[in-house]
């Protein structure tokens, strides 16, 4: 292990002042992968990978530096609160607009796909609130995805540009969420 170390050694370091500009710092890490290299020597399965074995402690040891000096400033009193993100703001006008559509669905289907897609449940959140197997809920939120893809191609008329996607209904009597 010495031998091996010694032939790395100088490269770790180099590649640990890349990351981190206070050598004291630079030291102390280094002494710590060899401290992790040494204590864990028996992890590493071939002698040919030592060199990417120390550069994985080494990487996992400056993360370590980095969390536990993390600097933090005091936010200002009068900091205001963030506006709503536009992001949110489409998924629920799209929600809005998706729900018609969605309610053509066969229960068995158009409830597992809202609880997943607008309540933001896991799949597995689904299966266990309806009673069914993971695998029956991953199903049935696919066949109703299918489902309402189906629905919104017969429905509405779509458009994609640069400005983002807009939809408008194929027909007055359509349930194409507008």
């Amino acid at each position: 292990m010495e031998t091996h170390w010694q032939t790395h050694k100088t490269r770790v370091r180099r590649y640990i002042s890349k990351q981190v500009e206070d050598s004291a710092a630079v030291d102390d890490i280094l002494q710590d992968v060899y401290l992790k290299a040494h204590t864990g020597r028996h992890t590493l399965k071939s002698e040919e990978g030592m060199g990417a074995w120390l550069y994985r402690i080494a990487h996992n040891a400056i993360m370590d530096h980095f969390r536990k000096h993390r600097s933090w400033d005091d936010l200002p009193d009068d900091l205001e609160a963030p506006v709503e993100d536009e992001a949110v703001l489409a998924y629920q006008e799209l929600a809005k607009c998706l729900t018609p559509l969605m309610n053509m669905l066969p229960e068995k289907y158009r409830l597992p796909l809202q609880m997943a897609e607008l309540e933001g449940m896991s799949q597995k959140q689904v299966a266990e609130q309806l009673g069914l197997s993971l695998t029956a809920a991953k199903s049935r939120i696919q066949r109703a995805r299918v489902m309402l893809r189906e629905r919104f191609n017969e429905q509405c008329h779509f458009e994609v540009s640069q400005g983002g996607i807009d939809f408008w209904p194929k027909d007055k009597d359509s349930s194409c969420g507008r």
